[in-house]
């Protein structure tokens, strides 16, 4: 069975593939969007999304102060360690400046910074009604533009000639059209890639100790038929954003709900009761996302986030309340640990403390001497009682393998780019994303490659129409 009705075939969801239809369909393209999952889970992870992270020159409605091109692309450099392409980094930033006006026209609404978001209000603008409302937004307006949508039909392989698109396969249907965007997301989903791409740990199988924090649905089906087909590869398969999230989360769709933030305003430690780095490197929104991986380097990828009463109060708490005791020894009990042995690992944390300021909307004075691994900042004794934990897993959002792009979009054959094959979201954000996160950035680069997808799709299937038509 075989159509062809389309100029333009989108392959997603979520906000990429909506922002590449809704371009391409502003662009004089029909479009058809075919979503995998049912209508009710639409959307793939940005669903659980809540913020843009956006370049800005000068206060902007609900942005406050100014956050400069370079800032962005410093704070970008510093999490990804350099493990970056520079130009479609800072493509990304640039659109960023740039898309609100277009994505309110589409019906998103954003809405100042929350309690318990405030550090963000300087770099991030907030949706109102979180990504639900977003993705209904551009939903509706798809639909009042006229892009055909498709739920519960997962593409499982393309149709290429040398690089160039020719049709997608839905079962046995065949749709043709004259080009393609891809934004199917990564494969986390995918519990047995990502069992063999992590590997065994002392005998145990690392990812499955992972919980999924977003959809099930993102079961890297083209992305392994992409590589397979020759398409070049960017990123390593086990790189992703990854974060610490409450250990009773659900396998799927915890959503932002289950992470924790209380890493910094205590200590971290392991299921011996150990601690293994620095809980007060910086920020909070910049480093929050490396916390999942250096779980899953610990035994049995668990790890226990405690503080004191002191620091209720101070950060967002997450769905699952903690643990607590009125000593230590009974909070050890409480989590199964050897109660001498975090003890022992408290007594030398309070005692490496040194007199300070602290302010934790600030990189303060408040650090820790002569211990290792070191805190550096918001350090203070542990020692009002009662005490809390929070049980930790790596909490995996989306992986960073995809497909190499380069600045319209396209997708690399041999080191070429495709004419009419082209990718957008976490299936290429490998590109930009070598390693590590910072709070928003994968919204901008949805929005700004999901767009430069949009528009290159609607100007390769109009030109290949004209074309034909001169023929």
């Amino acid at each position: 069975m075989t159509k062809q009705d389309y100029d333009v075939i989108v392959i997603g969801g979520g906000n990429a593939a909506l922002c590449a239809a809704l371009t391409a369909r502003e662009g004089g393209a029909s479009v058809l969007l075919l979503e995998a999952a049912p209508r009710a889970w639409r959307g793939g992870n940005s669903q659980h999304t809540r913020n843009l992270r956006c370049m800005h020159d000068a206060p902007q409605d609900v942005l406050t102060e100014s956050y400069p091109e370079e800032e962005y692309w410093q704070d970008l450099k510093k999490v990804t360690g350099g493990l970056t392409n520079e130009a479609l980094a800072r493509l990304a930033i640039r659109a960023s400046a740039h898309c609100r006006d277009w994505m309110r026209r589409h019906g998103v609404h954003f809405q100042p910074s929350l309690s318990g978001t405030l550090q963000l209000s300087r770099t991030n603008a907030f949706f109102l009604g979180g990504g639900k409302a977003l993705l209904n937004a551009y939903y509706r307006s798809a639909e009042a533009l006229g892009v055909h949508i498709r739920y519960e039909a997962p593409v499982e392989r393309l149709e290429l000639d040398h690089g160039r698109f020719v049709a997608v396969y839905v079962g046995d249907e065949r749709i043709a059209a004259k080009a393609c965007v891809v934004a199917s997301g990564g494969f986390e989903s995918n519990r047995e890639w990502m069992r063999e791409a992590w590997g065994q740990i002392n005998g145990e199988w690392v990812a499955d100790n992972f919980l999924i924090r977003g959809t099930r649905f993102n079961m890297g089906v083209l992305l392994k038929f992409l590589l397979g087909a020759g398409a070049d590869a960017i990123g390593d398969p086990t790189q992703s954003h990854c974060v610490a999230i409450d250990a009773r989360a659900p396998l799927y769709d915890g959503g932002i709900c289950t992470r924790v933030d209380s890493v910094s305003l205590g200590i971290v430690v392991n299921r011996n009761a150990e601690r293994f780095y620095d809980e007060g490197e910086d920020f909070w929104p910049k480093r929050y996302a490396i916390w999942g991986r250096l779980v899953a380097g610990q035994p049995g990828q668990i790890a226990y986030s405690v503080i004191d009463a002191k620091a209720i109060g101070r950060f967002m708490p997450p769905v699952f309340p903690p643990e607590k005791a009125p000593t230590l020894p009974e909070l050890a009990r409480k989590l199964g640990l050897d109660a001498q042995m975090l003890v022992r690992t408290m007594a030398a944390y309070n005692a490496a403390c040194r007199p300070g300021s602290f302010d934790h909307t600030a990189l303060d004075d408040c650090a820790t001497s002569g211990l290792a691994p070191p805190k550096t900042h918001w350090a203070r004794p542990l020692d009002t009682a009662p005490y809390y934990a929070y049980p930790l897993r790596p909490g995996i959002t989306f992986t960073y393998l995809g497909v190499k792009v380069d600045a319209q979009a396209a997708v690399h054959f041999a080191g070429q780019p495709s004419p009419n094959l082209f990718a957008a979201g976490e299936i290429m954000a490998g590109n930009v994303l070598g390693k590590g996160y910072t709070a928003g950035v994968g919204m901008t680069i949805g929005t700004a490659f999901g767009r430069i997808a949009g528009t290159q799709a609607a100007a390769a299937a109009l030109n290949q129409g004209a074309a034909r038509a001169a023929a």
